[in-house]
């Protein structure tokens, strides 16, 4: 293991109720973070989860029933014993008022963004940013990406990637799902219900509201514009 590969770790990025029309209160956006090093262990770690619930086909929070709950239970598990990291930001869409100049919808989707990617950042290290393909918007968003932080030395490269080519994609969907479901107020599908018991376990609280700054392994940022 060189000191690069310690140094070095990959973000893998997806949004949730991130369009302006969609009838859903809070947009998200987040990452599962992985140093480089552990990418190819915990590739084969999560291959063999699913190979074990002989799971085909994506593991995604709209995927989440009873049946597959051993599964997701097993991937949440996996994940907080882990080095991994996630980390996201949220914000009430009715709080965003477009009358104002530069705050619209897409100002704060790419303000997000920024503060998503920028402010846990080490300088020192190097990162390699991965965002999932949503729409036709897609090149135009992350152009506008590169441009925010180009002067970021730290982001060594922004790709996409389809979330069915990456278990890390699949298990950011996941997470992200989870808060947006416990933020609506929870529901009648109780395997979901128990999926987010298990991660507030883990964080010791609700995840329904910011955690400290220092908070390093589930980091949740929620934007006020009150």
């Amino acid at each position: 293991m060189t000191i690069d590969d310690k140094k070095t770790f990959n973000l893998f990025c997806d949004e949730s109720s991130h369009l302006p029309y969609d009838g859903m209160r809070y947009m998200l956006i987040g990452y599962v973070q992985v140093g480089s090093n552990d990418v190819k262990r915990y590739k084969a770690e999560l291959r063999h989860i699913r190979s074990t619930h002989r799971k085909k086909g994506e593991t995604k929070w709209s995927k989440v029933s009873e049946s597959a709950f051993p599964l997701y239970e097993e991937l949440l598990k996996f994940f907080f014993d882990s080095s991994m990291c996630f980390r996201a930001v949220i914000i009430d869409k009715s709080q965003i008022d477009e009358t104002r100049p530069g705050f619209t919808h897409d100002d704060f989707y790419f303000r997000m963004y920024y503060q998503l990617l920028h402010h846990k950042m080490n300088l020192s290290y190097i990162y390699n940013v991965y965002c999932d393909i949503k729409d036709t918007r897609s090149h135009r968003k992350l152009a506008r990406l590169k441009e925010m932080l180009h002067w970021n030395a730290a982001i060594k490269n922004f790709q996409f990637m389809r979330s069915h080519e990456s278990s890390f994609m699949q298990l950011t969907d996941l997470i992200i799902g989870a808060i947006n479901y416990a933020l609506r107020g929870r529901g009648n599908v109780e395997a979901k219900n128990r999926l987010v018991d298990i991660i507030e376990t883990m964080c010791n609280g609700p995840i329904n509201h910011s955690t400290p700054k220092s908070e390093d392994k589930f980091n949740l940022f929620f934007i006020d514009l009150k």
